[in-house]
């Protein structure tokens, strides 16, 4: 993958999606975003693949004190990412199971075309409900 391929993708995201996470109370910066709420710390990362122009959206929730690793390393809760949590669930899953939606940019050749992918990314997220990552991880 061209590195002007994911800078294109990041400057979409940056311009799309991350103005929508900011609305609904994450903080953060690419790829690693946290929103705390009462009970609860919702995590969403952007994990892209090396090989290709593609990514996917990891969606996880920890304890408001953060979270301990199975090594004994407390990740305090302004530092604590998906990553650091082992159940996690792919955006555009219908179960943990699967493995979500690879949202790929490879045949994305303008700034629309990029834009579009991080459209589609924010019509998956319903962060607007607090309970929603929680809840997927549930089911």
């Amino acid at each position: 993958m061209a590195s002007d391929e994911r800078e294109m993708m990041n400057n979409a995201l940056k311009k799309v999606v991350i103005p929508f996470l900011r609305q609904q109370g994450f903080k953060g910066s690419l790829p690693h975003f946290r929103r705390k709420n009462k009970d609860n710390i919702d995590l969403i990362t952007f994990q892209f693949n090396r090989w290709d122009g593609s990514f996917v959206v990891e969606l996880a929730t920890c304890s408001v004190e953060g979270v301990t690793t199975y090594w004994g390393e407390l990740v305090p809760p302004n530092k604590v990412t998906a990553h650091d949590i082992n159940e996690r669930f792919r955006l555009g899953d219908k179960s943990k199971d699967e493995d979500g939606i690879w949202f790929s940019f490879e045949n994305a050749k303008s700034e629309e075309d990029f834009e579009e992918v991080a459209s589609y990314v924010v019509d998956l997220l319903k962060i607007t409900d607090r309970l929603w990552i929680m809840n997927l991880l549930i089911e």
